[in-house]
């Protein structure tokens, strides 16, 4: 790469300084920032106005993003690149060496939404047999892994049940989802019946008869870690073989994928998810077309 212009290296030079001063951010991202900024400054150096990086405009910085996507740079990329530039920008706008951001009204390119891994029915089925529940710390599992996959929960809402969000005669579970909201979610038979069964069998044994809000508790009365019950959910799948690769939402996934591949309405899943936009909810409906296409594939006799 041909080299820097003097003026734009100082510049770069000290933006990354202070992202490991300010941020104690690593070599290899800086070097990455370092690495975007100069292809940016040569780019910018055969415009015909020559301009510095500290005075690109907008459409300079639009530019520089189009032609790479043109030539085969991925979105991922795109957007990674742009990420640095504001930061950049953002740090000259603060040092007052500009008056105005070329980044502010740049929106990242769209990149395509990454499809969560999703277990099948018979996957669940192992999963869920796996915990050994004449053992308290097991039967306290399987209800947590019953609970989560049976309501969709996410993995933060789960270990902070209380008690008091639990309604055993209804079977539903109160929920106080992202930015407060508060939803209602069915348990079914299978979960409920967990549930009742390690409230009856397990729960006081764990707390020594100590009293706890925490509906699982992990380490004596606080509310078991979002950690520890992903350890145990990769216990669980090591031991029942399951290789696929997982990941702390692995059962909420499996809870959508498997409600609308069994033809539930993809507003109730939103609904039942706690999500506030439906395009989140949506992305299962690719998961759920993908094994509709390959069951179509297996047992259509021109599949």
């Amino acid at each position: 790469m041909a080299a820097f212009r003097q003026q734009d290296e100082i510049l770069v030079r000290r933006f990354s300084d202070a992202l490991w001063l300010e941020f104690g951010l690593g070599d290899r991202t800086r070097s990455a920032y370092e690495s975007d900024l100069k292809h940016l400054s040569l780019w910018l150096e055969a415009r015909p106005n020559k301009p510095l990086l500290q005075h690109a405009k907008r459409a300079d910085i639009l530019g520089w993003i189009s032609q790479g996507m043109a030539t085969g740079l991925k979105a991922s990329t795109a957007a990674r690149r742009l990420s640095g530039l504001r930061r950049f920008y953002r740090y000259l706008m603060r040092e007052a060496i500009i008056a105005e951001d070329p980044t502010l009204r740049i929106d990242s390119p769209n990149q395509p939404r990454r499809l969560p891994d999703a277990l099948t029915e018979s996957d669940i089925d192992l999963l869920l047999a796996e915990p050994d529940t004449a053992l308290p710390i097991e039967l306290r599992d399987r209800a947590m892994l019953e609970i989560v996959y049976g309501c969709g929960l996410r993995v933060s809402e789960l270990v902070g049940l209380t008690v008091d969000q639990v309604n055993l005669r209804q079977g539903v579970v109160r929920i106080t989802g992202k930015g407060g909201k508060e939803r209602l979610v069915p348990m079914g038979e299978e979960a409920l019946d967990w549930l009742i069964a390690y409230m009856q069998d397990a729960r006081n044994e764990l707390l020594k008869n100590r009293p706890s809000d925490a509906l699982f508790p992990g380490n004596r009365t606080l509310p078991m870690t979002r950690q520890t019950f992903w350890h145990r959910i990769k216990l669980y799948a090591s031991r029942a073989g399951i290789r696929k690769k997982l990941s702390p939402h692995t059962l909420r996934h499996a809870f959508a994928t498997h409600l609308l591949n069994h033809g539930a309405d993809l507003r109730v899943v939103q609904m039942l998810l706690g999500h506030s936009d439906l395009s989140t909810t949506q992305i299962y409906t690719h998961v759920a077309r993908q094994r509709l296409q390959s069951l179509h594939g297996e047992h259509h006799p021109r599949g």
